[in-house]
């Protein structure tokens, strides 16, 4: 827990002090100083985890592939077992493996891009998922929303990529023109809105969590509340190890719901 994200803190206070009330963990949370400042743009801690992770992704990949061998050493091989889980696990179950052989390298870095913004969270010194961040979530989306929109009118065109945006079908009957406005704001306003909000309300829950029982775990040594330190000390470990489970089920979610995606475009109906 950095020193940004607790504003509110006073290392001194205990429980049983007088004056000392529980500094529960608040928006002040996700709030960081600017590192540097450039005329009016600031670069803070969040994006600087975000530019490490991404250089980070870069490199073990260059490491892993730039000469692959035939019998592969160790990195390469973790590297493989990543690449293939994504291909196989995920692509060419939701999009097919003649039609999603293409978007792999996309979905690949995709999914370990997000993965490694939410292993922030429990990496020393760091302690932050940067997807709990919602411009974070969002931007990733709007990527994959405007991949979706793209290839739909690319594959469809102008009035088949309607068409298949908004559902149509003539055997609908009289509640075709229902079903296309539904389809419309669920397609083009709702989906992107829950792709990103999906990612950024687990990572800010779960970061929210950890948080709070972390400072009720320094706040209770005091007297009898070493007792209940002890206690939401476990609890810290088990939201970690849960943590640690999620970020991984976050970045796969958002990887599976970007296929079904292309998959949808590639297709005659969505």
């Amino acid at each position: 827990m950095s020193a940004d994200q607790t504003l509110a803190f006073d290392p001194s206070c205990h429980l049983f002090i007088e004056g000392c009330g529980f500094p529960a963990p608040g928006l002040h949370t996700f709030l960081y100083e600017p590192i540097a400042t450039i005329g009016s743009f600031e670069f803070t801690k969040p994006m600087l985890l975000a530019l490490l992770g991404s250089i980070a992704i870069v490199a073990f990949f260059w490491a892993a592939f730039a000469k692959p061998k035939l019998v592969p050493g160790k990195l390469q091989m973790v590297g493989e077992a990543g690449y293939d889980f994504v291909r196989r696990g995920i692509v060419y179950e939701i999009i097919g493996k003649k039609d999603g052989e293409k978007y792999v390298p996309f979905m690949v870095s995709l999914f370990f891009f997000v993965w490694i913004m939410n292993l922030w969270s429990i990496i020393p010194l760091a302690q932050f998922p940067v997807t709990s961040l919602i411009a974070f979530p969002a931007g990733l989306a709007a990527v994959v929303y405007v991949m979706w929109v793209s290839l739909t009118f690319r594959k469809h065109g102008f009035v088949g990529g309607w068409k298949n945006i908004l559902g149509y079908d003539k055997s609908l009957g009289a509640i075709l023109p229902l079903i296309m406005v539904l389809e419309f704001f669920s397609n083009l306003i709702i989906r992107p809105f829950t792709h990103a909000v999906r990612l950024f309300a687990n990572m800010f829950a779960g970061h929210l969590l950890i948080v709070m029982f972390s400072l009720a775990t320094w706040y209770l040594m005091n007297g009898l509340g070493f007792v209940y330190a002890g206690a939401s000390f476990v609890m810290v470990i088990i939201m970690t190890a849960f943590e640690l489970f999620i970020q991984a089920v976050q970045a796969y979610v958002f990887v599976l719901l970007a296929s079904s995606y292309v998959q949808g475009a590639l297709s005659e109906h969505h």
